[in-house]
């Protein structure tokens, strides 16, 4: 099982970052390892002093694909949820001054937050999903799968021209405009739909 994450998938999201509309996705993987276990605490690791949230919604992969064509990316998936992205923005930050890659910054143990899937049929519409993260009760993330870039289908299109994907393999497709730090003692809750799909406490 892989994780394929997308970044600069959301205008607003670059603007607050200060990066380039890429011209093409922005693509980055996370090992199996980046996954944290169900109902675990996250703890901030020590090699970081800026963490920040990156809420992104995430599609399960449920069968094998190479070189899909985006009228049939749809027939690859039938599960939706919501996940964290927990990047370590001071280390990604010197990363990308010296021009070298993000992995220790955005792959480490623990980093990818995966929430509850449900299926795609139970979404009021699979093509503009509504979601949002809460820090101790407050709205700091809010966004839309409507106002990406690329939509699923196209991500998953154009990821799998360089990575066979696999049943079980999951997509992040970016996150929207707010990331922030997170510190010892926050709580976390992000909502797809207005109904609460993950929750992660921070240690």
């Amino acid at each position: 099982m892989k994780i394929i994450c997308i970044g600069r998938n959301y205008p607003l999201h670059i603007g607050e970052m200060n990066n380039e509309t890429p011209e093409e996705p922005v693509v980055f993987l996370k090992p199996e390892s980046a996954m944290l276990p169900k109902r675990n605490p996250f703890y901030i690791p020590a090699f970081s002093h800026d963490v920040h949230h990156e809420v992104e919604v995430i599609v399960k992969i449920n069968r094998l694909g190479k070189y899909i064509a985006p009228q049939f990316a749809h027939k690859y998936y039938e599960e939706i949820g919501l996940g964290i992205d927990f990047t370590a923005r001071d280390v990604q930050s010197d990363l990308k001054a010296k021009g070298l890659p993000w992995e220790k910054a955005k792959a480490f143990d623990g980093s990818a937050v995966i929430g509850k899937f449900i299926h795609k049929d139970l979404l009021t519409n699979p093509d503009a999903i509504p979601f949002c993260l809460l820090k101790n009760g407050e709205e700091v993330q809010k966004g839309n799968t409507r106002d990406m870039l690329w939509s699923i289908d196209e991500l998953i299109s154009y990821v799998s021209r360089f990575f066979t994907l696999k049943t079980g393999d999951i997509l992040f497709t970016g996150t929207p405009a707010g990331v922030g730090k997170v510190e010892s003692g926050d709580v976390l809750t992000a909502f797809l739909e207005e109904q609460l799909n993950l929750k992660v406490n921070i240690k």
